[in-house]
Formats: structure tokens, C-alpha cells, sequence
């Protein structure tokens, strides 16, 4: 399957962004930057998602310019202009035509003209609108632009606006299109994972793991996974971000593994926590049973209405009430606990969620209402380093008055992921 968004989506998220823009304003979306990973070499290349969602344009040194006055809206793209020898060390380059064909803009320039089409349509009483956080691996760029503006413009006091605030906005509610996408993700993912279930075995390593799951990506058409992976066996369940993964799979012990296809820069995030051997001990069974219980209750949650920081909270109750039932509390320790280190704590240190998007940790604050169209993680854990593993799972939930989990058909019950 090779689903694409057509030139249409990226002209209907631009229509909605200027009806949230004031009137003589200009709005620049920067590329990210390229990064050295070492040497002449440089990391696989991967945009701002910003300028991808309102573009569809995925090439570096790119910029989209939008400028809005009481009587048009205009819509520029810069890109780079090719030459015989970039064509033969990097390969190609779009043309101007393609351009417009992917992004449904217009006016297409070479970045060489990016200076002058701002210096025409700026005047004293612009507002200049461009990220001034989400994109972080853009600051470079757009610190050497507006260094420039302050020269060229003689220092002229350039009022500047976040676009964040409207992009988020935007972005947060995802269109059909998008949730096709980022469900391909999910559906990828999830073969992935049933591959692991066949694969693993006591005396693998976390790394053939890890390879396992980027050759069935590969495999079906990702360019990349979503974020770094965590194949995290024995006592490294316990550590929250490994990446390492190095270790020998030992017999007994568990694998805890949060991984996640990007497909058409759409992200999936999945994790499950499975026994090495095949089989959970009794302990192993009981915290499981326990983290599954909670997941199930708190996907039902994933209403229009509520926040993150609800979820939390209701999370966290329900988590509290599976630790006393495994005696990892006591009603002494949760009645003696100080407000700021509740007991709680010492077993599930993070949240219940992020937004998932275009990125991973997509757009989207705590306090965020939750509205239909919005996709978020579910993601309870108990982690008990004196036992030596931990347990997590997490699935993908679509915002409804009947919220969808875009991960039910991901084995995560003991049956189906026991030998």
C-alpha cells in the first residue's frame, strides 16, 4: 500500500490557517535544519513538520512564505535551485512544476529569491509570524534569517508573532486523511510486533529485536521509525527511555518494547511488554493483569472534554489501587505520603499520554481540550526495580464520545502473547 496526501489536504490546511491569521501579516514556515552526523556525512533527512502539513513539500532548504492583506492572500514556496553537481552526488531536486504540483502553491521560486519577494511585501506595520519553539531543529535556520531581516531592514523594530499557536491549533484535530495514515502506522507496527512473538527467544539479543522490527518496516515501505526504539529486557524495563539495547534476553525475564512505524511522516506508537521465555511467572502474570486492567478503564476516557491532565489524575488513582492489591502500598504509605511525593510515584514516575501526530510527542499541551479528531497515547505502567522488571503497555486512541482504540487489532492479552 502506498498512501499519499494529495496537493488538496495541504491547500485546505493553508485556507484554515490564513482565516486564523490577522490581515497584514506575513507568516514564514523554515525548513529544518540538515544535520553532520559525522564528517561530510550528514542524517537522513527529515522536514519540519510545520512546513510539510501546510506544504507537502519534504525537501531541505526549503520555505513557504504567506501573506495576508485585507484584500488577497498570497502563497509562496522557495526551493532549491539545482546544478549538474548536486544532481550527481545527491540526486533530484524538484522542479518548480513539481512544486506546484505537490504543494497546489503557485508562486515557486529558488531560494536565491526569498530576500527580495520579503523585502516587497514587508512594510513597517507586518506582523512577521514564524515557530518560535516546535521547531527546534529549525532554529539555527531561522536565527541566521531574522539576523538577516534586522540587517537588511536597517533595524527596523520587526514585530514578531508565534505560528505555533496556530498550527498547533490546526494540527490537533486530525482530518480523515490523516487517520488512514497514521492507522497504516498502526497496522504496521502491530505486524511487527506478531513478528517479535514468533522471533524471540531466550539467548537473542535487544538488538536483533530491534532489527527484526526495522526489517519489517522496511520491508512494507517505512522510511523510518517514528522515534528511537526501546528494546528494553530484564532490569531495563525499569529505565524509562533505554536505548541501548545491547542486552542478552535472558530466560525468565521480560521484554518491554515502545517502538513505532512512521509512515508518510505519521507516527504510531506502540508499546507491549512480553516474557522472554514464553511464559509469565505468577509475579509477572499479576503485574500484567494489573497494568491491562488499567489500560482497558482509561481508554474509555479519551472523551471530548477532557484534558491530559484529567487523565492523569483518574490514571493515577486507578494505578494506586493495583499497587495496594499487589502490596507494592500500604494504606499507611498512601495516608503518610506528602503531597508533592505521592507513593504512587515510586512505581509509575510518567503520565498517561501525549498527542501523536505528525510527530510522536505531537502538538498539544496537558490542559489541551480533548475534541473529536484528536489522537492520543494511553499508556499505564508499573515499574518495581526491587523485583527487577517493569511493565508497560500503550495503545493509540481516536477521540470520540466513543473513543477508538487504532490498536485493538495488536495482540495484548496474556493469551494471545503467551506461548
Amino acid at each position: 500500500m502506498n498512501l499519499t496526501l494529495n496537493k488538496d489536504f495541504f491547500i485546505r490546511n493553508r485556507k484554515k490557517l490564513f482565516l486564523l491569521l490577522p490581515n497584514n501579516s506575513i507568516s514564514i514556515l523554515f525548513p529544518a535544519e540538515e544535520f553532520s552526523r559525522n564528517a561530510d556525512t550528514l542524517y537522513k533527512y527529515r522536514q519540519n513538520s510545520d512546513l510539510f502539513y501546510f506544504s507537502g513539500l519534504k525537501q531541505e532548504k526549503t520555505i513557504i512564505l504567506l501573506h495576508k492583506t485585507e484584500n488577497q492572500e498570497q502563497e509562496y514556496a522557495f526551493i532549491i535551485e539545482p546544478n549538474e553537481k548536486m544532481l550527481i552526488w545527491t540526486g533530484h531536486k524538484y522542479s518548480i512544476d513539481e512544486a506546484k504540483d505537490i504543494s497546489g502553491i503557485k508562486n515557486i521560486f529558488y531560494l536565491t529569491e526569498f530576500e527580495k519577494v520579503f523585502q516587497e511585501i514587508y512594510n513597517p506595520d507586518s506582523l512577521v509570524y514564524y515557530s518560535m519553539s516546535s521547531n527546534v531543529r529549525g532554529l539555527i535556520y531561522e536565527n541566521k534569517i531574522v539576523a538577516a531581516w534586522k540587517e537588511s531592514l536597517k533595524n527596523e523594530e520587526i514585530q514578531y508573532r508565534d505560528l505555533d499557536t496556530f498550527s498547533m491549533q490546526l494540527r490537533l484535530q486530525k482530518e480523515k486523511e490523516e487517520i488512514d495514515l497514521m492507522q497504516i502506522a498502526i497496522d504496521i507496527t502491530g505486524e511487527a510486533f506478531e513478528q517479535i512473538l514468533k522471533f524471540l527467544s531466550p539467548g537473542i539479543y535487544e538488538y536483533e529485536v530491534e532489527a527484526e522490527i526495522s526489517r519489517w518496516f522496511i520491508k512494507n515501505g517505512v522510511e523510518a521509525h517514528a522515534y528511537s526504539p526501546i528494546i528494553a529486557s530484564g532490569k531495563n524495563n525499569c529505565v524509562l527511555h533505554y536505548e541501548t539495547n545491547r542486552n542478552l534476553c535472558k530466560n525468565g525475564d521480560l521484554l518491554l518494547m515502545d517502538f513505532g512505524a512512521e509512515y508518510n511522516y505519521y507516527a504510531a506508537d506502540l508499546t507491549r511488554t512480553i516474557p522472554i521465555s514464553g511464559k509469565f511467572s505468577n509475579r509477572q502474570k499479576q503485574v500484567y493483569s494489573s497494568v491491562l486492567k488499567v489500560l482497558k478503564e482509561m481508554k474509555t476516557k479519551f472523551v471530548p472534554g477532557n484534558t491530559i491532565r484529567e487523565l492523569n489524575k483518574e490514571c493515577e488513582l486507578l494505578i494506586q489501587e493495583e499497587l495496594l492489591k499487589l502490596d507494592l502500598l500500604t494504606e499507611a504509605d498512601i495516608k503518610n505520603q506528602e503531597d508533592d511525593k505521592p507513593a504512587f510515584k515510586k512505581y509509575f514516575m510518567h503520565g498517561l499520554s501525549h498527542f501523536i501526530g505528525l510527530d510522536v510527542h505531537d502538538v498539544g499541551k496537558k490542559d489541551t481540550v480533548l475534541l473529536p479528531g484528536m489522537v492520543l497515547s494511553c499508556e499505564p505502567g508499573i515499574y518495581i526495580a526491587e523485583e527487577g522488571f517493569g511493565i508497560r503497555l500503550e495503545n493509540d486512541i481516536l477521540v470520540a464520545e466513543n473513543p477508538i482504540d487504532l490498536c485493538s487489532n495488536i495482540p495484548i492479552e496474556i493469551s494471545d502473547i503467551c506461548k
